[in-house]
């Protein structure tokens, strides 16, 4: 079916650009001095949000309808995985990143590095879940 590739793919899309920010982006921007460090958190935050919001949705979408269509409990598993992002963001991450966001870099100091620190083992979350998401659509769509 075409439309679990599609929810395989999507998934995919929001695992690898999680794991990119967690293994190499986030690490790297963690080695900067607190203004510069939140100046690049901030713009890099809503670009990324902009992107995998909707790569989460197209995903559980995909993955919903494939189970709708095959019976398989595997697309489904897959599609609440993906999705568990957007009220996981909401409900966990979400706190931290008003804070953040709200913070002037040129305010930034040791609780905006603390607050970072937090936000990288918060997004480790997210990207398990991609990860997680992907490896169950792709083990759907082997049958």
């Amino acid at each position: 079916m075409i439309t679990g590739q599609l929810a395989l793919l999507f998934a995919a899309l929001f695992a690898g650009a999680a794991l990119y920010v967690s293994v190499a982006e986030h690490p790297a921007r963690m080695t900067l001095a607190d203004r510069p460090l939140l100046a690049e958190w901030q713009p890099s935050y809503k670009r990324g949000a902009a992107m995998q919001a909707p790569l989460a949705l197209l995903a559980f979408l995909a993955g919903a309808w494939t189970w709708w269509e095959s019976g398989d409990w595997r697309w489904l598993l897959g599609a609440v995985l993906i999705v568990s992002a957007w009220p996981y963001t909401m409900i966990v991450i979400k706190p931290t990143n008003d804070r953040l966001l709200a913070t002037k870099p040129e305010n930034a100091d040791a609780a905006s590095r603390t607050l970072l620190e937090k936000w990288g083992r918060l997004h480790a979350v997210r990207t398990a879940l991609g990860l997680l998401a992907t490896a169950v659509f792709l083990w759907a769509s082997l049958g």
